[in-house]
């Protein structure tokens, strides 16, 4: 059973009304600008969602944030979400707030203890945690996928505590034959942080967090290069678009080039 979070500063229950209206406008806006949503292991993320989870990620796009809300929503409904977010974004954009992020001073001693105070608060909850765990936007190609240390200080923390799991997950965009690119993911292999008993600092945390997260995007890339929808299990279809959405991309000029790929999946 999920509780609220403890009354750590910062860390407010996601508002249900807004958190629908958002969901609603990322969706939106995912069908609007890619072919479709798609992902690989979806089933990973729902089995390990059963639990307190972190999902970690890596950084490619501003797009990040609305499509693992969109991948939360679809995959694991009923389960209440969290993120971290720069303080100062937080203040510019108060709203986030109630969307379940909550505030780090970034770059400090000070931001470092907030977000491992916050973060276990939130998954004493029975919360999901995702973190965009290279701190900044980072190509997909790059290697090694360097992390910031803050998630491997938090899972040397966890190590002995309440069971936690761990998930890396793999975001890439990337055009295949239509006139949209596709957003697509792949769930690594999800770690037990309690039975998991290699790492003995949080340096070492750090490395494991890295590789795996590197074995996911591989696998992620090797896919998408197949060019191949009935791989992955798709999640939204810009094929499920509203008729204005249709007739909208028409005048605009954005129609399928023959013999791009069609599914039949929709939302």
């Amino acid at each position: 059973m999920q509780q609220r979070p403890s009354s750590q500063p910062g860390v407010r229950t996601p508002s249900p009304l807004l958190l629908a209206g958002f969901s609603r406008i990322a969706r939106r806006r995912l069908r609007g600008s890619f072919r479709a949503v798609r992902m690989l292991h979806a089933e990973r993320l729902v089995q390990a969602g059963a639990g307190p989870l972190i999902v970690y990620l890596n950084h490619p796009s501003w797009w990040d944030p609305l499509l693992c809300l969109t991948l939360a929503r679809k995959l694991l409904p009923h389960r209440t979400h969290y993120a971290p977010i720069s303080a100062a974004s937080l203040v510019r954009y108060p709203m986030f707030g109630r969307l379940g992020m909550f505030p780090v001073d970034q770059g400090s001693a000070r931001g470092a203890a907030q977000f491992l105070r916050s973060s276990q608060s939130v998954l004493a909850s029975g919360g999901v945690l995702w973190i965009t765990a290279q701190g900044r936007f980072s190509d997909v190609r790059l290697r090694p996928a360097t992390l910031k240390a803050g998630l491997g200080a938090l899972l040397h923390r966890l190590q002995d505590a309440s069971p936690v799991t761990v998930l890396p997950l793999a975001l890439e965009y990337t055009f295949w034959n239509g006139v949209k690119p596709e957003a697509l993911s792949a769930a690594g292999t999800p770690i037990d942080v309690r039975s998991t008993a290699v790492p003995n600092t949080a340096r070492q945390w750090t490395q494991l967090l890295e590789e795996e997260l590197q074995t996911a995007q591989d696998e992620l890339a090797a896919a998408a290069m197949l060019r191949d929808p009935s791989i992955f299990e798709t999640l939204l279809d810009s094929n499920g678009a509203s008729l204005w959405q249709r007739l909208r991309a028409r005048m605009r000029g954005e129609l399928e080039i023959p013999g791009a790929d069609r599914t039949s999946e929709t939302d």
